[in-house]
Order: structure tokens, then sequence, then C-alpha cells
């Protein structure tokens, strides 16, 4: 979370005087469906749905593009496991594919991972890094399968000076604590089919989306039973906030990651970007020889966690769930058991994306503040030069 304030404070003390927290409401204030109105047409999409969580975006838009037993859905080797979980959710077989110098997946991988029953994409903008979408959509076009867009890390970039999320056939973004904007959990789905939005809007919130309100006005799509990822008016009131400071946010984490490569342009190699003005700018990535230079680097940062390759929590390596092919509690209940797709599981292993394990290992990341000074980049500048040293 970058910035947060009076504004939002304000807004949540309305919501809680109008006693009308709930999604769906007769009163006045109308935050969800105002916030989804405003999403649309910043975004520049027909349909969006605000939701729990980024997790429960990719799922709905899963269950939205007709993804389930018998499908295998490209994910890339670094993402945070719910990009994972979301195939699963479905009833699919994730597919890992290895990312390139970007950090973010390698399109000619992503290639060689089609079979005849893969049906969807997901690039991941991690860290707000853009893919390389053209090629994506090219590949997508030629094998005809979907594109979901995880934006989940990079609310607002762009590629091309097209939105993320807004490219592909479905795009998620997330709002928890550690993204661009946040209401400290909340995520979002963005398409402009209209067939992936129906589907997910009843998966999203079956329990209720029939009772409450207008919301099935127009939808064609037989109702059937889903999840309830239903967001609040409180959440979507903190968002409303957010979102009109989002731009904001960017400039300034764009400028100030600029002011410091520049600085460090001598000194250090960076991570390869696809679009460098699209990139959010909450992370500079410094790409080393060896990994021995880049944990010489973080040690003399004193930032053990800054390389991507070791923090436990975006390395597909480390998703026990999936390497050990447990998709569910119940035997019944997990894809990897289920008959419809028992020919098309990989064969998971620790070592399986060696060459996205030798990449990760050799960054190491500079987490950037839209709010510092001058004098505050020039002494970080300072302590990375003299960190290079070692």
């Amino acid at each position: 979370m970058f910035r947060i304030g009076i504004e939002e404070i304000e807004e949540v003390k309305k919501v809680i005087e109008s006693k009308q927290l709930f999604k769906v409401n007769s009163g006045e204030l109308q935050e969800s469906q105002n916030l989804e109105t405003e999403m649309r047409e910043k975004f520049g999409v027909p349909y969006t749905l605000t939701m729990t969580s980024g997790h429960a975006a990719l799922a709905s838009a899963l269950i939205g593009m007709g993804i389930g037993p018998g499908d295998q859905v490209i994910v890339p080797a670094y993402t945070y496991i719910a990009t994972a979980i979301a195939v699963v959710a479905a009833g699919a077989i994730p597919v890992i594919a290895e990312v390139d110098e970007s950090l973010t997946i390698d399109p000619a991988d992503v290639e060689k991972k089609i079979t005849g029953a893969t049906k969807a994409i997901i690039p991941v903008h991690i860290q707000g890094f853009p893919c390389a979408m053209d090629q994506i959509m090219e590949i997508a076009k030629k094998y005809n399968l979907f594109v979901l867009e995880d934006a989940c890390q990079a609310d607002g970039g762009s590629f091309k000076g097209q939105r993320l999320a807004t490219i592909g056939d479905a795009g998620a973004f997330s709002f928890n604590y550690f993204k661009v904007i946040s209401a400290g959990e909340g995520g979002a789905l963005l398409t402009k089919n209209r067939e992936i939005f129906e589907r997910a809007l009843i998966y999203h919130d079956s329990s209720a989306v029939a009772f409450f309100g207008t919301q099935l006005d127009g939808v064609t799509e037989e109702p059937f039973c889903g999840q309830e990822f239903r967001t609040n008016e409180i959440t979507a009131a903190i968002l409303r906030c957010q979102l009109k400071k989002l731009d904001t946010i960017l400039a300034d984490l764009r400028a100030n990651k600029k002011y410091i490569m520049d600085a460090l342009a001598g000194d250090c190699a960076f991570i390869k970007s696809n679009d460098i003005e699209g990139d959010c700018g909450t992370t500079i990535g410094i790409l080393f020889k060896t990994t021995a230079e880049a944990d010489r680097f973080a040690e003399a940062m004193n930032a053990p966690g800054s390389i991507p390759g070791k923090t436990k929590k975006h390395i597909y390596a480390d998703w026990a769930s999936i390497m050990n092919k447990r998709g569910a509690f119940h035997p019944l209940m997990d894809p990897f058991k289920m008959e419809a797709n028992k020919d098309i599981i990989p064969n998971y292993t620790k070592d399986m994306c060696q060459k996205s394990l030798d990449i990760l290992c050799r960054v190491s990341y500079i987490s950037i503040s839209p709010d510092w000074t001058k004098a505050e980049m020039d002494a970080k500048i300072a302590e990375i030069k003299e960190a290079l040293k070692a």
C-alpha cells in the first residue's frame, strides 16, 4: 500500500453512517456500483466485476471461459501460487512455462508447451513488469486460445499504450495490502466478452446474485452453483478513493525508478523490459552474471529477501500443493485425480524450469517508493553503488 489517508477515512465514515454496508442496497451511496462504473470508464472495457481477491477474479474468469476438466492452462514458473490454484479450482491442469530475462512468461516456451488440451494462457505481469503481450496474443490467435491477464501486481500498468488486463480476453487485478492500490483485500475482473462476464457474474456470487437487486437483468446464462466472492461497500468506498490516486502513484513510481536507473546505468545491468514506459515502476531488477554476485549484493544491501529466486513465495518449485498434485482435500473433487485429466497431467519436478530458476537467482530487487525525495533517492543510489562494489 503506497498512499492512504483522510480521504479514505471520510468515505468509509459515510458508508458506516449510512448503515448500508451490503453490496446490493437501496441507499444513496452505491459505492460498489459506482466503483465498477468508474473502473469501466478508466480502463475502457464494457464489463467489470469487483470481488474479494485477485484469485477470485482469476477463477471466475476461467469459469467464464468454460475452462474445466480435460483442459490445460499455461502459467509462468514465476508467479504467486494463486495463479495456478485458480486453474485447479476450475478443474483444469496448470502447465508451467519458463520466464525469460524480463521475468515474465517466455513466449517461445509457451508455444512449446501447447498441446491439444491447451485452452488458455495466463501471462502474469509480475512486479508490474508488462509481459510481451503482442507475442502472447499472436500465439493465442494462432492456436485459438483464451488469454487471461494476471495483472494482480500491475494495477494500472500498460503495454504499448494499452492498459494491462484489457488486452486479453479477460484480466484480473488485486487490491490486497501489497498492491499498487489497496483496500487491504479485494480484486476485480475486466473483460470485453459478454459471455465471460455473465458466467463470471453468476460464479462469483451464486448464492446471492439471483436474489438481491437486479443483477441478472439482461443475463441469458442459466444460473449454476459457484462461489461467494462478493465484496462490500466499505471496500468499494476505499477503492474509489484509491482509483482516483492510481495514475499519480504510477507517475511518481515511474519517475523515481527512472531517476535511479539513469544514475546506475553505467554501474550494472538491468533485467529486460517489454515496455519500460508501461512498467508500473514499483521495482528495479538488477541482473548479475552469477548467483554468487547477486548474493553478495543482497548481503551488502542487507536485503536477504531481494532475490526473487529465494523468497519461497513466487517460484513454482515451492508450490507444494501443485507439485504434490493435491488439487482438493476430497479425492473425488481433485482435478489431478479426475478421469478427464488422467492423460494431460505434466510430470512436475523442482528442476523442470531450470532457465527460470537460474535467472531468478541472478536478480536482486530494489523496491521503489513514490514518496521518496531527491535526497532520499540520492542516498539510495549511493548505497546501491557501494553494494555493487561487493
